[in-house]
């Protein structure tokens, strides 16, 4: 029987290293796991509809598909999502993966092609891929050399600077300055950059506005950006506000907008006020068709009382016996 062989404890190490390099591997590899989008058809004429998929996205995110132009998967959509068919868009939230799988109409994007399927979260951390898509019949253009080899990367944290008041408070437009700070990290100046400024609201995808900063970042420069940030009148609750260039998201800030409450206070005043305007106005109009008579109040009955000789004469039978008598004589 041949002897039984025992580990040697000079292996153990070995094995632990060997697991933990195993282990490096995977976690770098998961890291580097990066949202995918794919499509059913890389072409597709107007009025039908293409099945896309994805995966590596955030486990029970809310993403909007949608067919944009002037775009390409590597430079993402140069014209911000107002180079997109939005009406057509659609919703999908991904499952416990991060997969989703879901089903687009193909419509005409309001430019010219090159065209991409854009797929990007509504809430929480902001991601983004695209995936091409051949549009028959729509018309195509080049996209616009890109010049500048400058791009611009967040240095510091954002914050809205500002504050509601009186105004604001009784239903006005609530308004803040978006402040960031960016570095060029790129090789080349970036002049005049045109950011997009999107506010939303819940579940619902941000309304984009595209504004311009003046200004010259250098290569390896920074430079303190401000953006002014508007909602619609009489807005409240939970926004977030996101800053996006170059079709990359490049920051988030929530925005707890409060309720404005002057204008509850007016709602209740008035319901208090032309209800008794209008009882008052009711009253005025009854005493103008029916006005009230002077001394129309019951007055007490007055007794007349006659002269003794008049009741005398007009009623003997309250006249003594004796007078009866003399009048009974002929």
């Amino acid at each position: 029987m041949p002897p039984a062989v025992r580990p040697t404890y000079g292996s153990l190490p070995g094995l632990l290293a060997l697991l933990l390099l195993v282990l490096a591997g995977a976690g770098p590899a998961a890291a580097a796991e990066r949202p995918v989008v794919e499509l059913s058809a890389s072409q597709a004429g107007t009025g039908g509809s293409v099945t896309v998929g994805g995966s590596g996205w955030r486990p029970r995110a809310l993403l909007t598909l949608l067919v944009c132009g002037q775009a390409e998967p590597k430079r993402g959509v140069t014209g911000g999502t107002n180079s997109c068919a939005n009406a057509d868009g659609r919703a999908v939230t991904t499952d416990a993966e991060g997969r989703f799988r879901r089903e687009l109409p193909v419509v005409e994007p309001p430019v010219p092609c090159p065209c991409v399927v854009h797929v990007a979260t509504v809430t929480g951390a902001g991601a983004e891929a695209d995936a091409a898509l051949q549009v028959a019949g729509h018309a195509v253009e080049p996209l616009p050399a890109d010049a500048s080899g400058g791009r611009l990367s967040l240095l510091a944290d954002t914050r809205l600077r500002g504050s509601g008041g009186l105004l604001t408070w009784f239903g006005s437009p609530p308004a803040r300055t978006l402040v960031v700070t960016v570095g060029n990290v790129g090789t080349s100046p970036v002049r005049d950059p045109v950011f997009q400024v999107g506010t939303s609201h819940g579940v619902f995808a941000p309304e984009w506005q595209d504004q311009r900063w003046r200004g010259t970042i250098r290569p390896g420069g920074k430079a303190r950006v401000e953006l002014p940030v508007e909602l619609a009148s009489g807005a409240h609750g939970d926004y977030t506000v996101t800053l996006k260039y170059g079709g990359k998201v490049l920051a988030e800030h929530p925005w707890g907008v409060g309720r404005p409450w002057g204008v509850t206070l007016f709602w209740v005043l008035a319901l208090l006020v032309v209800p008794a305007a209008l009882f008052r106005a009711a009253l005025a109009v009854v005493d103008r068709v029916h006005p009230r008579r002077p001394g129309h109040a019951a007055r007490p009955a007055r007794r007349v009382r006659l002269p003794a000789a008049r009741r005398s004469a007009a009623a003997p039978w309250f006249a003594p016996e004796a007078d009866r008598s003399e009048a009974r004589r002929p």
